[in-house]
């Protein structure tokens, strides 16, 4: 039987993109606000966990591997969650496999996004319409509180003492800027060629950190060698998300893709330009960083945005969307940031 402690918890469902689980940490955040005593546990892909990693708001992590058990491992935690007895099951996500996991959750209360393959089995939907300029935080939050009209609320990630202290030395070096240079789709990530003309323009007085995971770590490493560039050294893979999250809020300014970077700048309100290539901002997954600035090509193209995700190369072959964009649009984010406040 359910532990009647259960009955009032919330399970929240996010089983996509590390920035699809950054962007869910909005959630926390307002049923913190509304509801600070509501348990409310969470589930993940197996890898996106440590992005949870003693978050205050969160009382148990669920973990779905996908790779190695899909089919099995989404059996075991129907049966695990039909256990626990959750008053309420939300899912973010507009799959059918997640939406299987709630609308057959036994929770009193089901909720997901109406366009999800099992919302019959949900005892609410909310819509879900990319490209109104809607944040897609906003998009969540009316699963909750299907009359929430107030702003967008920033997601939020709490690195631990050994994030922190992972980053410290590096933060200590003085005046710093951070480069995400890369994202799993080609058609949003700004060229290398771009970055090594914005590399070759920064000041020299700033030290300059890539970062990226461990699958970024060549891609970083051809960029450093191309550039040639003093002071500049090559993170990826050796930060954990945290980490990397701690060190990017003492920069000057991050430089990121529309990818995941971004989301953890806006977790921890570090000043950010976002570099938009294929997609665009009305999609709704824009910063939410107290600095944001976007940066895209000054003219229009009718190609553009090309795709909700993005391509692993462009469609038409010119990639405009990205050569297009001139290096003193970056440097006079930069230049604002410097500027002296009054």
């Amino acid at each position: 039987m359910p532990d009647s402690a259960n009955r009032s918890a919330i399970l929240l469902i996010q089983t996509a993109f590390i920035g699809d689980v950054i962007l869910a940490t909005a959630l926390l955040e307002y049923l913190h606000r509304t509801e600070p005593n509501t348990p409310v546990d969470f589930l993940v892909r197996k890898g996106n966990e440590g992005l949870l990693k003693g978050h205050p708001y969160v009382r148990h992590v669920l973990i779905w591997d996908k790779k190695k058990e899909k089919y099995r491992g989404l059996w075991h935690l129907l049966q695990q969650i039909r256990r626990t007895g959750y008053g309420r099951v939300v899912t973010l996500q507009r799959f059918a496999s997640t939406g299987l996991l709630t609308a057959f959750s036994g929770a009193p209360e089901r909720v997901g996004f109406d366009k999800n393959p099992f919302a019959r089995g949900f005892t609410r939907t909310a819509p879900h319409v990319i490209g109104d300029g809607v944040h897609e935080v906003t998009r969540n939050l009316h699963l909750l509180n299907p009359a929430y009209d107030g702003p967008a609320i920033a997601p939020h990630l709490f690195p631990t003492a050994q994030d922190e202290a992972a980053a410290a030395p590096f933060a200590a070096v003085g005046q710093y800027l951070c480069i995400a240079p890369t994202s799993v789709w080609f058609t949003k990530q700004f060229p290398e060629e771009q970055w090594l003309k914005l590399l070759a323009a920064l000041p020299s007085s700033y030290t300059v950190y890539l970062l990226g995971g461990p699958p970024d770590v060549e891609a970083c490493e051809s960029l450093l060698q191309a550039s040639g560039r003093p002071n500049t050294v090559n993170l990826a893979g050796k930060l954990s998300l945290l980490a990397s999250a701690a060190l990017m809020r003492g920069a000057t300014l991050n430089y990121v893709n529309d990818s995941a970077p971004m989301h953890l700048c806006s977790a921890v309100g570090a000043p950010v330009c976002a570099v938009y290539c294929s997609t665009v901002p009305a999609f709704g997954f824009g910063p939410l960083s107290p600095f944001s600035r976007i940066v895209m090509i000054p003219e229009e193209l009718a190609c553009q945005p090309c795709g909700l995700h993005g391509y692993r190369q462009c469609p038409l072959g010119h990639f405009r969307c990205a050569h297009g964009i001139h290096t003193q649009q970056l440097l006079a984010v930069l230049a604002e940031r410097e500027a002296p406040t009054e």
